[in-house]
């Protein structure tokens, strides 16, 4: 079974054990006197079992309490989740804002009743203390980069990513337009999606939006596919995009003709680099995002202010993977998660972990896991 079959198998199970963890919350916390915080992602994703096993390894290293919220269906899933954390008496929540130009009551409301700072997508017009994350427009420039190693001559380009509502994601995109236009560097630069752009060299045709569902992002790039014949390129922006791209290709019999470059560590995208079916991608370190976050909130619960530096803002840099460096970088990447199995065969998980709870919680995961694969394969 594949990641995003398992992906998808687990939404209503996270939904579920999301309620049920919200019942005893953060009780655990004020019971034992330790500090309670939260990371709260922008969806499910192999990318966010990474950064969840950083967040808990904090949570070890540090003695705190940690629960993860992975929102399965958008803004209302994540608002309600942040709600009942804060109902709960979170100490702390690092959130990936879904759309922080539409959130910032929810926002505030984080920022009134505990700590707040956002981590792989910014807002910064909140009141936010720190982000936690890296330059998406810089990374953004950097799968431009691949494009053009892809297609050094030019040709067509297809985007395709979940929302453009999320600043990491309109970065990101802007990032690889103003690369392939040669323009010069500025983040506050924005083309309207449904235009084409287009110079001398790359014409890039459009940005497909899928709101982190697959078989629709699947739908998007078996159209792009059947609607230009001279596509050349597909750039997935989303950890689930360069793998779906790759699938609508192999359907269409166009594999190799059609390139594909890709953004973060699906493990789809790391075989197609090995087997040269992906020119590369541009990896995040969601591990440390995770980490980091936990760090940043428990010394702010504790009163230390020395965490957050002046710029606000702590910047983990972006790598670009190609097939040189890809074994080395899947073996780290397994190594992190403690795992020979790769990241699409754990399923996200809402939990809340401590150092002391930790193995008992994991058993149990272990045992749901099975059942589920057993009537799935039923």
């Amino acid at each position: 079974m594949s990641c995003r079959e398992l992906i998808r198998n687990c939404i209503l199970f996270t939904t579920i054990l999301s309620i049920s963890i919200a019942i005893v919350g953060c009780n655990q916390g004020k019971e034992d006197g330790k500090k309670t915080v939260s990371f709260v992602t922008n969806g499910i994703a192999s990318f966010w079992v990474i950064a969840q096993k950083g967040a808990e390894k904090a949570g070890e290293d540090l003695d705190v309490n940690v629960e993860v919220r992975m929102p399965p269906q958008g803004v209302a899933d994540q608002k309600r989740m942040v709600q009942e954390l804060l109902a709960q008496g979170i100490d702390g929540i690092a959130i990936s804002p879904i759309d922080p130009d539409n959130q910032s009551e929810l926002l505030q409301e984080v920022a009134d009743n505990s700590i707040l700072i956002t981590q792989d997508s910014d807002a910064p017009n909140s009141p936010r203390l720190c982000y936690v994350g890296m330059d998406n427009y810089k990374a953004g420039r950097m799968c431009g980069e691949l494009v053009k190693e892809a297609l050094p001559e030019g040709g067509e380009v297809m985007l395709f990513v979940g929302r453009l509502g999320q600043a990491n994601a309109r970065h990101r995109r802007q990032g690889v337009i103003d690369e392939l236009m040669d323009r010069s560097y500025d983040n506050t630069r924005y083309d309207e999606p449904d235009k084409v752009v287009k110079n001398d060299k790359y014409t890039i045709l459009d940005t497909r939006l899928d709101d982190f569902d697959f078989p629709q992002a699947k739908a998007n790039a078996q159209d792009a596919i059947a609607k230009y014949s001279n596509l050349k390129c597909m750039v997935g922006l989303f950890a689930y995009n360069p793998p779906l791209c790759l699938e609508a290709i192999k359907d269409a019999g166009k594999l190799n003709q059609i390139k594909v470059v890709s953004f973060d560590e699906d493990e789809i995208s790391l075989q197609g680099i090995v087997d040269g079916t992906v020119v590369g991608t541009v990896v995040q370190n969601p591990y440390r995002y995770g980490y980091e976050s936990v760090r940043i909130l428990n010394a702010l619960a504790n009163g230390d202010q020395s965490v957050i530096p002046e710029s606000k803002a702590i910047l983990i840099p972006a790598r670009t993977i190609r097939k040189d460096n890809v074994k080395e970088f899947w073996a780290e990447l397994k190594s992190i998660l403690g795992d020979s199995n790769q990241t699409g065969e754990k399923l996200p998980k809402t939990t809340k972990t401590n150092s002391s709870t930790k193995k008992n919680t994991e058993k149990k995961n272990e045992s749901t896991e099975k059942q589920k694969e057993t009537k799935a394969d039923e």
